[in-house]
């Protein structure tokens, strides 16, 4: 007979529970102060990890530092994975509010959004990957296989970010916020696949079945939820919804959401991915069936997506940047992004007759990249294409792009007037998402 399992150590559970209130406790603290100032709270928890970090807290009292974030891989899996559910729950409740008549009215604007970015800020990527001093480059690594990946790192737009923005500025039922998150998804799942293909580059070679399988796999996968998977949804939900409790449904959607995320992530796609398109499925019950998951949209963005974000600034180590070829690199990267990314995707939304404020909303928010691109950095370093400066510099270009996208959408949604349809789509969010009564009876199918 196999030996049982030992439950978690005593040290481990101590150390976790310090480290969720540090970073839920500095994540709020900050967040109310950056509300203070008329910023989303996105900004406050994403500065908190960096305080925590090795960048602030480890230079300053490394003492302190490594008694609260010892290096310990087990322990950092531990908080990982409670930052691992906390966006994909996230991912989840941000697809429930795409609305998806937006998306087959404007999916062709969307796709042109997202083009225009990725064909910038690849070229861009491609530039600077060639131009790169050797320093930067790891000994075991290519140049070729360096930068296809640094153009890969470019590319990326974070939905989670993005998610978390949007609700927050309470934009998310705008066209433009539709539009980011639907070109947003168009963005990731393009990234996913090219990182895939770097992977392979960096460890395998490249290898035309592994490309051709890749793509079977994410247009079977689209395909199975939208045409299987949608009417499973809606009567799994719809059963669970007979219960006057609102346990059953809120279980029944987060079971869904997970679902989605393992079957993309088992077919070596991202987990995010399809935690979305699960979101975006829920998404379509009816109002009042959505409005008994509001506890799950506090829940997750009130406590799981804060210690996802701090998770952020964990591993960035700024002192790096002291160096000054380290630093020329990280200026000429984060400068490339920026301009890449804003120009393409506000050429993208001119191209699709959005106006001009419309566009400066879209460029802001398809620059935020967030902890996707820090997820895609910790890659690079797995698989040996980056080193310590190399993913720091990637690491900070996802910072800056995420502190900078809540005040730019600010400034150019404030020039945007509202349209019917939007404000029509706001009373149904509010509505869905507020804190109504539990239904008292069962409804019945």
């Amino acid at each position: 007979m196999t030996a049982p399992i030992p439950p978690l150590g005593a040290d481990l559970l101590v150390t976790l529970l310090a480290q969720l209130a540090a970073l839920l406790l500095l994540g709020l603290l900050l967040g109310r102060l950056a509300a203070r100032f008329g910023l989303p709270a996105i900004v406050g928890e994403l500065i908190a990890g960096m305080i925590l970090g090795p960048s602030l807290l480890g230079n300053l009292v490394p003492a302190a530092h490594s008694w609260l974030f010892p290096p310990d891989p087990d322990q950092m899996h531990l908080l990982d994975a409670v930052a691992q559910l906390g966006v994909l729950l996230l991912v989840g409740v941000a697809g429930t509010s795409l609305d998806t008549k937006v998306l087959r009215r404007r999916g062709t604007s969307a796709a042109r959004i997202s083009v225009g970015g990725l064909l910038v800020t690849i070229t861009f990527g491609v530039l600077i990957g060639l131009s790169a001093p050797a320093a930067l480059i790891p000994d075991t690594t290519e140049r070729p296989v360096f930068t296809v990946f640094l153009a890969v790192a470019m590319c990326l737009t974070a939905i989670p970010v993005i998610a978390k923005t949007l609700a927050d500025m309470k934009l998310i039922h705008r066209d433009v916020g539709q539009l980011i998150m639907t070109a947003g998804m168009v963005d990731d799942t393009v990234g996913w696949f090219l990182l895939s293909i770097v992977s392979a580059m960096a460890t395998v070679g490249l290898h035309a079945a592994q490309v051709t399988r890749s793509v079977l796999y994410l247009v079977g996968f689209v395909l199975f939820a939208f045409l299987i998977a949608r009417p499973l949804v809606r009567r799994v939900l719809r059963l669970a919804g007979r219960s006057a409790e609102g346990g059953p449904i809120l279980t029944t959607s987060v079971v869904i959401i997970l679902a989605g995320a393992l079957t993309t992530q088992a077919l070596h796609m991202e987990a995010v991915f399809g935690a979305f398109i699960a979101g975006i499925l829920i998404g379509e019950l009816p109002l009042e069936q959505r409005q008994r998951l509001a506890p799950l949209r506090t829940v997750v963005l009130s406590v799981l997506a804060p210690i996802f974000l701090a998770t952020a600034g964990l591993r960035m180590d700024l002192a790096v940047l002291l160096d000054p070829p380290v630093l020329l690199a990280a200026v000429v990267v984060l400068s490339a992004a920026i301009v890449g990314k804003f120009v393409g995707a506000y050429a993208g939304a001119r191209w699709s007759r959005l106006g001009h404020w419309e566009g400066l909303a879209v460029g802001a928010g398809m620059n935020a990249r967030g902890v996707v691109e820090i997820v895609v950095a910790m890659v690079g370093l797995r698989l040996g294409v980056l080193d310590i400066s190399s993913f720091t510099i990637i690491a900070l270009v996802a910072m800056v792009t995420s502190l900078m996208a809540p005040p730019l959408l600010r400034f150019a949604m404030s020039r945007v007037a509202a349209r019917e349809e939007e404000m029509l789509r706001k009373a149904d969010h509010d509505a869905a998402w507020s804190t109504a009564p539990p239904v008292s009876a069962p409804q019945q199918e």
